[in-house]
């Protein structure tokens, strides 16, 4: 839709660029932030606002270094802006080895499991060491599913509900096991623990048919629900309300695809990874091209000029 010379500068603005979800694909990650940089030249991406829309972990086989990758990010680009979206699937990676954060009511994770207590027999929940004080979601995570196919995508489940066991794996432990909260670094906890549920960011450029126009940004991992009032979804999001058994801005699905009525008052854009594909209507951004499948690619979005890049693009510099 644009070229790299529309990227930043125009209205003032730096380039944004919103990656989607990664899924352990490490090489991937590679590829598309090197047609991200080339892309929108090293000047103008040196200064950019980088805000990856969740899920690290799971499905792909290389977890570990994706993280590693991650967290060396402000150090080698100490001029951009980096933001880490928390998504369903680092949540519960994060309940699992106990780098969730405690609720803000005081109550015991375990209070979470009663609503879904129904699903425990066929999700099969982790019942290991430590699961007395664990979040619904890491047990759900942690657990073996025990209907192993996955009609939805046609293939089998990895491990469990989440696909999760190629992240035990990468940490060089069993599917399931509890010794995967001792092997993980203790920077990759700190980094999961600090996993964003919401990023606001105000006078953000976009191209559109009318020309340029300034928006709010919201970016959150599934989107927002159209039938909630948005204040009191965001500042959930915003205290990272860990007492919620399952928070529908991370993981919901129908509910959370269009742009709440509220937020159409003035141009707001809200863009999302999860749900398995690329889609662009108006303001509302769903950049997970992926899903975390092996055989396709990941995404990113590069604003002003909205063009997508993949990693499997051939990008030269300029």
């Amino acid at each position: 839709m644009g070229d790299s010379g529309r990227e930043a500068g125009g209205e003032g603005s730096r380039a944004v660029v919103c990656v989607g979800d990664i899924h352990g694909y490490f090489s991937k990650l590679q590829a598309l932030w090197s047609n991200l940089e080339a892309h929108i030249g090293s000047s103008a991406f040196a200064s950019a606002l980088v805000i990856f829309l969740g899920d690290y972990c799971d499905r792909g086989p290389n977890v570990r270094e994706v993280v590693d990758f991650l967290i060396s990010l402000p150090a080698r680009y100490p001029a951009q802006t980096h933001v880490f979206l928390c998504g369903n699937h680092d949540l519960a990676f994060s309940a699992f080895i106990g780098a969730l954060p405690a609720p803000p009511d005081g109550s015991p994770f375990s209070a979470t499991w009663g609503e879904y207590e129904c699903n425990e027999e066929r999700e099969g929940w982790f019942k290991g060491s430590g699961y007395e004080e664990m979040h619904l979601q890491g047990r759900r995570w942690g657990g073996l599913i025990k209907e192993k196919w996955n009609s939805k995508k046609g293939m089998e489940y990895k491990g469990s509900i989440y696909d999760s066991s190629p992240t035990f794996h990468s940490y060089g432990v069993p599917h399931g096991s509890p010794e995967l909260s001792r092997v993980v670094p203790a920077e990759h906890k700190k980094f999961l623990a600090n996993l964003v549920w919401v990023h606001e960011e105000d006078n953000v450029w976009i191209d559109t048919a009318d020309g340029m126009i300034s928006c709010k940004l919201i970016a959150v991992h599934a989107g927002l629900e159209k039938s909630k009032n948005v204040d009191v979804q965001l500042q959930l999001l915003r205290d990272r309300d860990t007492s919620v058994p399952k928070v529908a801005a991370l993981s919901g699905r129908h509910d959370v695809w269009e742009i709440p009525q509220e937020l159409t008052k003035k141009p707001t854009i809200v863009v999302s990874g999860h749900h398995g594909e690329l889609c662009i209507e108006g303001l509302r951004l769903v950049i997970d091209e992926g899903g975390g499948m092996q055989d396709l690619p990941i995404a990113a979005i590069v604003l002003p000029s909205m063009t997508i890049i993949r990693d499997t693009d051939k990008i030269t510099g300029h």
